[in-house]
């Protein structure tokens, strides 16, 4: 089947891009891994960079499905949907071993200004995941002060977490991925504090360390995939 078979070498092509990096891997070992011809993979993709192209796009078609609409689904006040996204991050970081991080933001560092399209389409990822998380703050309306850049805010949150799954794979531990998503955490109930001043803190809550607050709040709960026998490292993200 002509589907079976790009999407077969796009679920290849995605998982060795991972793994490997774009210069890394060369297409005679997606060929042979997918189990197709090269008649069959040049059929649908002409050059590595229009393979690469299809694994972006396919990055993005899943990018509701596998991440976004998971946090939804976790809560429906819409600030806690925020770090119910970071959960999603956080159990792919564990069930990885802190190896891989982000497939997009990797491939963002390695080709992203080489190849404008590609460039394009990296930027267009992260476009509509700011999108996503500036809705939920809309959505926190009066929650949050009138004057707040909702879209800054978002673009704030991308950073933590980029940067956060950035450290933890460098560390090759959780810690500060926690800790970054700490401090957005603290900064986010400032601004719930400034727009609504008689907002009581929570318990207990500033007589912790910052660099503790990860450790001790409450993290949102957020539907789980089904495990995946073949190497769950890979299929955590």
């Amino acid at each position: 089947m002509a589907v079976d078979t790009k999407d077969r070498i796009l679920d290849v092509a995605a998982r060795m891009f991972h793994e490997q990096g774009f210069a890394g891997t060369g297409v005679a070992t997606i060929q042979r891994r997918a189990r197709v011809n090269s008649g069959s993979l040049y059929h649908f993709f002409p050059s590595k960079e229009a393979l690469l192209i299809g694994v972006l796009e396919r990055h993005l078609e899943e990018l509701g499905p596998k991440l976004l609409e998971r946090a939804v689904a976790a809560t429906e006040d819409p600030i806690e949907r925020v770090f119910a996204l970071f959960e999603v991050y956080r159990e792919r970081l564990r069930i990885s071993g802190c190896t891989r991080g982000c497939p997009v933001g990797n491939l963002a560092l390695e080709v992203g200004d080489a190849k404008p399209r590609v460039r394009a389409l990296i930027d267009g990822y992260f476009s509509v995941w700011v999108d996503e998380v500036r809705g939920w703050l809309r959505a926190a309306g009066e929650r949050l002060p009138a004057a707040l850049d909702r879209r800054a805010l978002a673009r704030l949150v991308l950073s933590v977490m980029e940067g956060g799954v950035m450290q933890a794979r460098t560390a090759k531990s959780l810690e500060p991925f926690d800790e970054a998503v700490a401090q957005l955490r603290l900064y986010m109930d400032e601004l719930l504090r400034q727009a609504q001043p008689g907002l009581e803190e929570r318990e207990g809550e500033r007589a912790i360390p910052a660099r503790l607050y990860a450790h001790v709040v409450e993290r949102p709960s957020v539907p789980t995939e089904p495990a995946e026998a073949d190497e769950p490292e890979w299929r955590a993200w």
